[in-house]
């Protein structure tokens, strides 16, 4: 990574608040606290690594306005609201320096289709196929090796990374990212068992992908088996993670890595499912529900409601269950021991 930053530039883009001490150093890199050296810049994002603050070497420290040490000779703390969210303002610079949009236009690579319509801002890259009456919308940015079905569309400013398969009759939002890989429109998993056959029944639904949304790499949205399925505004998955035909998932939720969600579930907004997290079919999720990692939830939950477990169960509830669990053994030694038996 080749960055170079001022100290007075950083403090601009990070929205710092106040400053104490002062460093000659252009920032080169950044780095965690226990590994930066001079010349790269770090933070204080999670109270667990305060201890490291007063040995880091990074020459620049966005820190939270509490914090109450003092910088080393040559070294500038720099206070913001939210040590992480200022790294990201940061970052979002160095990745508009990294990784530039090339110039609007289409491969000689590239095959659109007759009657698709890509808008003159818009970069199509190597060997992407766009079918007849796809709709791709301003700013718009695919990368190599992108499908887009017939009669897809993409909205404005969004972008579609290597391998993104949007599958027919599909749509984007604006401002979308899909990672590598991402499949959006495959078909979902539905089957009848008849006369000892399992035959196919044809999925002719769609996807609707809201603003703002971005998708993890290898991760799949099935098409409907009718109607649509639905990913709201603002939500943000992980790689890996399975969502089924007509799941309905609300705005800004958060779907980390591995998670399955089964047909016909409609998931509330801001919902946030740990990695591993299942859940089945026909069920709904309300607002503001939390799930945990590896939790398998098979009922409906209310909103707000915080659980984890298979099968999942209140939070509160299970911890207590996890630790009782722990004490089985001394437990089957005392009752052994009343009885009379030997352990």
């Amino acid at each position: 990574m080749q960055v170079s930053f001022t100290s007075a530039e950083v403090a601009v883009l990070v929205q710092s608040k106040a400053s104490r001490g002062a460093t000659t150093e252009t920032i080169r890199g950044l780095a965690s606290l226990a590994r930066a050296e001079p010349g790269d810049l770090s933070f204080l994002g999670n109270a667990k690594y305060k201890a490291e603050v007063a040995a880091t070497a990074a020459s620049i420290v966005l820190l939270p306005s509490d914090y109450t040490g003092e910088p080393r000779a040559n070294q500038l703390f720099l206070f913001v609201d939210n040590p992480s969210v200022a790294l990201a303002r940061l970052c979002a610079r160095v990745e508009q320096s990294l990784w530039p949009k090339p110039a609007p236009g289409i491969h000689p690579t590239a095959h659109v289709a007759p009657g698709a319509q890509v808008a003159a801002s818009a970069t199509v890259g190597p060997l992407c196929v766009i079918e007849t009456g796809a709709v791709i919308g301003d700013r718009v940015h695919l990368q190599s090796q992108v499908f887009v079905g017939r009669g897809a569309r993409i909205g404005d400013e969004s972008w579609l990374m290597p391998g993104v398969v949007l599958a027919a009759e599909c749509a984007v939002g604006r401002r979308v990212r899909l990672q590598p890989g991402v499949i959006i429109g495959s078909d979902g998993f539905g089957y009848e068992f008849v006369q000892g056959r399992h035959e196919k029944v044809p999925q002719v639904g769609t996807v609707e992908i809201g603003d703002d949304v971005e998708i993890g790499a290898n991760s799949t949205v099935d098409r409907a088996r009718f109607s649509r399925t639905v990913v709201g505004e603002g939500t943000k998955i992980d790689n890996l993670v399975q969502v089924a035909h007509n799941v309905t998932i609300g705005r800004h939720c958060l779907l980390c890595a591995q998670v399955g969600i089964s047909g016909s579930t409609t998931i509330g907004d801001y919902v946030v499912l740990g990695g591993q997290a299942g859940v089945s079919g026909h069920l709904t999720i309300g607002k503001g529900a939390k799930i945990g990692g590896q939790a398998g939830v098979t009922q409906d939950l209310d909103p707000g409601a915080f659980v984890n477990g298979n099968p999942a169960i209140p939070l509160q509830l299970e911890r207590r269950l996890v630790v009782l669990t722990q004490r089985l053994p001394e437990l089957f030694k005392r009752v052994d021991a009343l009885e009379g038996r030997p352990a």
